[in-house]
């Protein structure tokens, strides 16, 4: 058997064997890990480098907890430790209590390794653990076994090697030059395996037995996920069997979450997630025997998630175990789930904006309730990477009403945290879904979203476009608000395009449209852009009066509106600094940062340090304005703003310093 590395569970180990010596109490270690992940292979490692410190030698034996047979029991396990111990057979107790009284004596003062390989459950080992201080009792299992922490037992994880160790194991066998032939591929061969050892070891073997394959004729083997498990699969080797096994063990209920939770959208999840699967309030205490079971990996305070072929092999079960409708059914939930999570953090975070009613097939259970705007924009940022999945599966499936609601539900994300690849991607998704809904009101909203994003990223024409059918689609509906709204993203393109004329007479064409209306918010938005067009222009008299009505127009809002208010502040600080209110400009920024700090807006917080940036430059402070201007480019960076080019030019950033951080959109 190849060995490879494992320094860190080995230094664990004799970790605990240097502090239970120093105690004076016996060492018992448990490692656990998933079938496959080389838990037997670490532990008769370690075995053989710890001999020298058991002087009495070793007692081993295979407890064939998953071996897809009756496991061992304890009495038989001790019957073969007493016969080794010495006792002749027929002097072996029939009872077990006898036995273990007669075990404890004969290893009382012995220095004894007690390896218990493959062990199903605390009860099978307990009875087998020698008493005696200067022993040691290592057990290995697919079961977290926590049963056995309060016999003193310490629990070592072992998950699947990284991806050097995997090509070190992979390079032992099938030979050094081979890998070093296609590095690249190498790597791509044990990412496919998922470091699980004993997936490495099959592909391996694969290579091995044809030495004229290429490592580049394996991954391309492999590359298909429906067989990718059968295809890691030797005689006396097959993960599928491995896990197999596993998934035998389990109870029917907690079978069947296995399954269906692999049809989960995205990478990780929450616990949550569960009860909208099953249905059930057990749904987290089989969740955790999952875990427990090592079939699903713990990754954080309940997050969740599979390792890359248990996955495979989940879906494979629900494949085959589960009828097309019992797995659409499971997948609409968890992604009707999401939606909930969604639109109840988009009702604090933006609770002034239009929405769709969406119809839940059933209301979802355990959907998360948020205290303020700052818990909601965490979990819409910690979730995003599942919602954005969560809408390509309901697109995939023809689920065109739920594929738009995904995409309209991340407005208040995009609209304080920007990702804008990612808003160009949900927005397009949009579009189409509202189109194959037949949903024309749907599809002027996500026009307009789709050329708001493109204007910001600097597709001025393909902006145009998009905003241009997005007023026609609303006044074919007679949809007076949508096109007001449409129109006002086409005033900030002429922004953009440097039209602040043409832009400041759209402005106020709208705003009087919207006091017609009687729409406030929309007033005050409105009021907010015309009132930075004119500034613009340079004619400061006119933009603070506007700014002053849309502060009017906000602060008359109920529920309020926090971060318009603060978009009004930052306006006024452009004004003054416009007008050479240096001081004033720079109080207003700063009141204007402090505000869009507490609201968690890197957009609004770049802007104040841009501004609080100008004013020092103009004021002759070197220092304080390069402060401001490299806290501006930390955050236009953060978003994937196009401004951040030109802050990075001004500071002399260079592209391979390590700072600023990567954009993420």
């Amino acid at each position: 058997m190849h060995f490879t590395d494992r320094t860190a569970e080995l230094a664990e180990l004799n970790e605990a064997l240097a502090d239970n010596r120093r105690d004076g109490i016996r060492m018992f270690a448990v490692l656990s890990g998933p079938g496959g992940v080389g838990k037997t292979a670490l532990a008769l490692h370690w075995a053989h480098t710890a001999r020298d410190r058991f002087t009495d030698g070793q007692l081993y034996v295979d407890l064939a907890g998953f071996s897809g047979s009756e496991p061992v029991t304890p009495e038989d396990a001790l019957g073969l430790f007493l016969r080794s111990l010495g006792v002749p057979s027929r002097e072996v107790p029939v009872d077990i209590a006898e036995q273990a009284a007669l075990y404890r004596s004969l290893t009382a003062d012995k220095k004894l390794l007690v390896l218990l390989d493959n062990a199903y459950s605390a009860a099978q080992v307990r009875p087998l653990a020698p008493n005696s201080p200067a022993s040691a009792v290592l057990v290995t299992s697919r079961n977290r076994l926590t049963g056995l922490v309060a016999e003193g037992a310490r629990l070592v994880d072992v998950g699947p090697l990284g991806k050097l160790s995997a090509v070190r194991l992979l390079a032992k066998v099938v030979g050094r030059r081979r890998i070093d032939d296609d590095p690249e591929r190498a790597e791509a061969l044990v990412g496919m395996c998922g470091g699980l050892p004993i997936a490495v070891r099959v592909a391996a073997a694969r290579l091995a037995s044809r030495p004229q394959w290429s490592v580049r004729k394996i991954v391309t083997e492999l590359s298909d996920e429906r067989s990718r498990l059968s295809m890691l699969s030797a005689p006396e080797l097959s993960v599928q069997t491995t896990f197999d096994l596993s998934y035998r063990a389990l109870g029917p209920t907690a079978a069947a979450l296995y399954r269906r939770l692999a049809l989960h959208p995205g990478q990780e999840f929450g616990a949550s997630v569960a009860t909208s699967v099953l249905e059930q309030d057990t749904s987290h205490a089989l969740l955790e025997e999952l875990v427990d079971g090592n079939l699903v990996e713990s990754v954080g305070e309940s997050r969740y998630r599979f390792h890359d072929l248990l996955r495979l092999h989940a879906r494979n079960k629900a494949n085959s175990e589960d009828d097309p409708d019992e797995r659409a059914h499971a997948v609409r939930r968890m992604v009707e789930w999401y939606l909930a999570g969604a639109m109840a953090a988009d009702l604090v975070v933006t609770p002034h904006r239009r929405r769709q009613a969406y119809e839940f097939l059933a209301r979802p259970e355990g959907v998360p309730e948020f205290e303020d705007r700052e818990s909601a924009l965490a979990w819409l940022e910690e979730e995003r990477r599942n919602l954005i999945a969560c809408g390509l599966v309901a697109e995939e499936r023809g689920w065109w009403a739920l594929t738009w609601q995904l995409a309209d539900v991340l407005w208040p994300l995009f609209l304080h945290h920007k990702h804008y690849r990612d808003r160009l991607e949900v927005d397009r998704r949009g579009v189409e879904a509202a189109r194959r809904w037949g949903n024309r009101l749907a599809e002027a909203d996500m026009l307009k979203r789709l050329g708001l994003v493109c204007t910001t990223v600097g597709r001025l024409e393909e902006a145009e476009e998009h905003l241009r059918a997005s007023v026609a689609v609303a006044e074919e509906i007679d949809d007076r608000r949508g096109a007001a709204d449409a129109e006002e993203a086409l005033a900030l393109l002429h922004v953009a395009g440097g039209r602040l004329a043409e832009a400041v007479g759209l402005f106020e064409r709208l705003a009087r449209t919207n006091r017609d209306l009687g729409a406030r918010r929309s007033l005050g938005l409105t009021l907010i852009n015309l009132g930075r067009a004119l500034t613009g222009l340079g004619r400061v008299d006119e933009a603070q009066r506007a700014l002053l009505e849309a502060t009017e127009q906000f602060r008359g809002l109920e529920p309020p509106d926090p971060y318009n208010q603060a978009r009004v502040v930052v306006a006024q600080a452009a004004a003054y600094l416009r007008a050479d209110d240096l001081p004033l400009a720079d109080r207003t920024a700063r009141s204007a940062l402090d505000a869009l700090s507490a609201l968690g807006s890197k957009q609004g917080m770049a802007e104040s340090h841009q501004l609080l940036a100008e004013s020092a430059e103009r004021q002759g402070d070197a220092e304080r304005a390069a402060e401001h201007w490299r806290q501006a480019l930390r955050l236009y960076t953060e978003i994937g703003s196009s401004k951040a080019d030109g802050i990075a030019r001004r500071l002399g950033v260079q592209d391979d310093d390590p700072e600023p951080p990567a954009r993420d959109g």
